[in-house]
């Protein structure tokens, strides 16, 4: 609790640590914030030229919507739990000299991190805008709003939670060991295949349903397709589940993160 009023008085801080964040990603680059909208779009060409053309398992994957647009609306939340968790990696080494002199909740470092890559975020999801009315025109496929995109926002909430909570633990780990980096990173890779980011989770009752379903991310995901272009209000038990997971998630972290952070000057 005090950690957190002390983060409200440092609520300028944190957006200036966000600001130059982003101004430093895309300092002397042609695209500037275009790269947010670049990278899930050229990585939904690929996956559907792989699975509509070369490998043709769309068929089989009984979708509500066009398969572009289904992989873009996995994708564009995936890149922004991704890049906020890379951020919050390195977020604590990389500033070093504030760490080691200033006195301030460094909580800001992990946190402005995920800020810069909401902003992202919130640039590449107004392309679901122009894709939804490309695939409305174009195809038999019809985009209609639903009450149900004014939920989106606590589906948006409740990625951040958990995001917040394992960068903070990522950021603390990789302090104290710099191998959390390397795992990390390749982890990060392999849970996106674990995830209904680019085909949609069985529905059979086997043991790989059961387990895909423990994966706390799998039902945030599905909630954004939901929410967006399904009309439906995702709250069921995955969704509650993957709820409850970010809250304790966050608590632990940020418990684990005040308890040692009287070390970090020490081991930076």
């Amino acid at each position: 609790m005090i950690a957190a009023f002390e983060l409200c008085r440092h609520r300028q801080l944190l957006l200036s640590l966000t600001w130059r964040d982003l101004q430093v990603r895309y300092k002397q680059t042609w695209l500037g914030m275009g790269w947010a909208v670049l990278l899930p779009v050229a990585m939904t060409l690929i996956f559907s030229f792989v699975f509509t053309r070369a490998v043709n398992v769309v068929g089989g994957m009984n979708l509500s919507m066009p398969y572009p647009l289904f992989a873009y609306l996995g994708l564009v939340p995936w890149v922004f739990f991704s890049a906020s968790l890379t951020g919050c990696v390195t977020s604590l080494v990389s500033n070093r000299n504030l760490v080691t002199k200033v006195n301030f909740p460094r909580e800001v470092f992990p946190l402005s991190a995920i800020g810069s890559a909401a902003a992202d975020f919130l640039v590449a999801g107004s392309v679901l805008i122009g894709l939804g009315a490309y695939f409305h025109y174009t195809t038999d496929w019809e985009f209609g709003l639903h009450g149900s995109i004014l939920f989106l926002p606590v589906v948006v909430a409740v990625q951040i939670t958990f995001t917040a909570g394992l960068g903070l633990l990522l950021a603390m780990g990789n302090l104290f060991y710099r191998d959390v980096r390397q795992v990390s990173g390749v982890g990060i890779q392999l849970w996106m295949f674990l995830t209904c980011v680019l085909y949609p989770m069985p529905q059979d009752g086997s043991w790989f349903s059961y387990c895909a379903w423990l994966n706390p991310m799998t039902p945030i995901i599905s909630a954004y397709r939901a929410c967006v272009i399904e009309g439906r209000i995702p709250f069921d038990g995955h969704f509650l589940y993957s709820t409850l997971v970010a809250l304790v998630t966050l608590v632990l972290g940020w418990w684990c993160f005040g308890r040692w952070s009287h070390r970090f000057a020490e081991c930076i």
